[in-house]
């Protein structure tokens, strides 16, 4: 029964054009194909990747910042209240207006003080500006070398000039050393980012970000497995191009080098505009999606492709429209580029947050130097 189901589901007719099929990607006379199993190559990297990013933000990143003048101002932090930390954790982070009202009651705070308790507890979990410094500066250096390596492995090719040879001898086009490298080494990047979204600075478009590396995983393996290789060298190499402007942008940004940041932002607009707008779906989603109908019967594997395609585009739109929105916000001059997608930390007017922190501590006996004394016998705890 799973042998039967197995046939079926890599049957040649779905993912191979009429006339082709698994047979074409065995080797011979020295020629090398793409194998399924390379793709376990992927799951090792993934982890050195985990590991030279720990390497790198420690020795590379943090003195940089310190370089470059990233600091963190002093956050004040919610006084200890067991109630609103309840709330904060288990109900709501922005409690509706008669909530608040009701904690007022039970905390004995005003609603001012409530308020203030919320915005200063919601600031204490966002991440620190050099947290979102070293997170930039390591996917700025992967992005930069890997646009690079993509362009010396495809500056040769002559698919690189005239898209359309990416079909030519399709599915029997041999796998070169380079392109296997280059594929290992994204594909293995893609992953240490999933293995690392817990712990990576969350954004506005948390969930956009997610199903843009899903679909990105899934892209690349799946044109390794039907040898889609020359097409998806291309995606990649046309994604790292903007990427690594938009993650130095960032880190000046934390530094505080407006104009600098101002400037590579334009850079980085005109390039994802360039490339994720015209390029990518004029020249290479064209030659992927309908020049292939001229060749070949449409297929499932040909579908399923450009399925991923388009959803990977749909979110480039998405992006582009907040990219627009940031360009237009600092064009009449305002100091410097904000994320649109970043969760931008409160601010408060003044302080008094002393009276309800001192009500919830005098509920459980009297303080002394901000601790509870159990018993004058003892001393205080640290």
């Amino acid at each position: 029964m799973l042998s039967r189901l197995s046939e079926l589901i890599w049957a040649d007719w779905i993912w191979f054009p009429e006339g082709h099929g698994w047979a074409d990607l065995t080797d011979h006379d020295g020629k090398v194909f793409p194998k399924p199993q390379d793709l376990w190559a992927t799951i090792p990297i993934a982890f050195c990747f985990l590991i030279i990013r720990q390497i790198f933000e420690q020795t590379v990143a943090i003195p940089l910042a310190s370089l470059l003048g990233v600091s963190d101002k002093q956050r004040v932090r919610a006084p200890p209240n067991p109630v609103l930390e309840s709330y904060f954790c288990s109900t709501s982070k922005h409690p509706k207006q008669s909530s608040i009202e009701s904690l007022s009651k039970q905390t004995g705070c005003s609603v001012r003080q409530v308020q203030r308790w919320f915005r200063r507890r919601r600031n204490q979990d966002r991440p620190s500006k050099l947290k979102k410094f070293r997170e930039a500066s390591w996917r700025f250096t992967f992005y930069l070398l890997a646009f690079f390596a993509g362009l010396a492995v495809l500056i040769d090719k002559p698919w690189f000039y005239d898209v359309k040879l990416i079909w030519e001898n399709f599915p029997k086009m041999p796998l070169l050393p380079s392109q296997y490298w280059y594929y290992m080494i994204e594909l293995g990047f893609y992953i240490s980012l999933i293995f690392s979204v817990a712990s990576d600075v969350k954004r506005k478009d948390f969930k956009e970000q997610i199903i843009h590396h899903v679909a990105t995983i899934a892209l690349i393996s799946f044109s390794w497995l039907v040898n889609y290789i020359r097409a998806g060298t291309l995606i990649m190499l046309v994604h790292d191009a903007a990427d690594y402007l938009m993650e130095s942008a960032k880190m000046f940004n934390y530094a505080g080098w407006r104009r600098t940041c101002n400037f590579i932002f334009t850079m980085f607009a005109a390039v994802f505009i360039v490339t994720r707008l015209i390029i990518l779906p004029f020249w290479i989603i064209h030659t992927t999606f309908v020049y292939p109908l001229t060749l070949y019967t449409p297929f499932f594997g040909f579908y399923f492709f450009n399925g991923l395609m388009c959803v990977l585009q749909v979110l480039h739109i998405f992006w582009a429209v907040l990219i627009l929105r940031m360009v237009v916000k600092f064009l009449p001059g305002n100091d410097i580029v904000e994320d649109e997608r970043s969760d931008k930390e409160e601010t408060e007017s003044d302080d008094e947050d002393g009276d309800c922190e001192r009500r919830e501590k005098s509920r459980n006996g009297h303080v002394q130097n901000g601790h509870t004394v159990l018993n004058n016998n003892h001393s205080k705890r640290d």
